[in-house]
């Protein structure tokens, strides 16, 4: 009996020929040129250069929170910058998770009111649960009340990846995630991060550039002066 051919599976994500540039009264700067690559499902990924490559504009324009001066960035299949502004963050709100250097925490809410957010947003009745679960999975169930002026810059960022792995997002997007943190604080978040990327099957894309934690991903892509200088 002949074997079934199995089907493609489709990526996660394809970048298709990106281009940003930007124009003042000194003229065009090209910050992006010609940026193409695709990355599979449960892949982690880590995008290094040197600082002004053009790395966190890349990750900002594959979360559709900033658009290219050509080409486009498909998403589990949908264009991104063929939707509207509400569509495109009602698909990020659905798809992906984002943690940053600067951890962007609600200084007016509590850690567990943190985590509740993105949950409220998407409607889920079990919001508390859910939070309180994710938040005592990354070692804060102590600290579910407090607000985020009172809590270590480590303890910050444990509550800003449990806001972004408590939706079970497909993508996660991280931006230099242990740039604000001390060598030994850096090293128990990354490993907590992949972790928990590991359990939720999640997609991982880090932008860092730190080559330790580079080489931890399955995948390096190398931006120079904002081409693809490796993948």
């Amino acid at each position: 009996m002949s074997e079934i051919p199995s089907l493609p599976v489709s990526p996660i994500i394809a970048v298709e020929h990106v281009f940003k540039s930007v124009t003042d009264s000194t003229g065009t700067l090209d910050i992006l040129r010609d940026i193409d690559f695709q990355l599979a499902r449960r892949e982690t990924v880590a995008i290094v250069g040197a600082s002004g490559s053009g790395k966190s504009t890349l990750l900002s324009i594959i979360a559709g929170l900033d658009t290219p001066t050509r080409g486009t960035v498909r998403l589990d299949g949908q264009d991104l910058f063929a939707l509207t502004e509400d569509d495109r963050a009602a698909l990020r709100a659905q798809k992906v998770g984002f943690v940053f250097q600067s951890f962007q925490l609600m200084g007016n809410l509590t850690a567990l009111e943190n985590v509740m957010l993105p949950l409220e947003l998407a409607q889920q009745r079990d919001a508390r649960k859910r939070a309180t679960e994710m938040l005592e999975h990354v070692g804060l169930g102590q600290r579910l009340g407090h607000y985020p002026k009172v809590l270590s810059g480590g303890e910050q960022q444990r509550v800003a990846l449990a806001r972004a792995f408590v939706v079970k997002p497909a993508v996660l997007l991280a931006d230099e995630p242990t740039g604000s943190l001390d060598f030994a604080t850096g090293e128990t978040i990354m490993q907590l991060m992949f972790d928990l990327n590991r359990e939720q099957g999640t997609t991982l894309v880090l932008v860092t550039h730190d080559r330790g934690i580079a080489q931890r991903c399955e995948r390096l892509i190398t931006i120079e002066a904002g081409r693809v200088a490796g993948v």
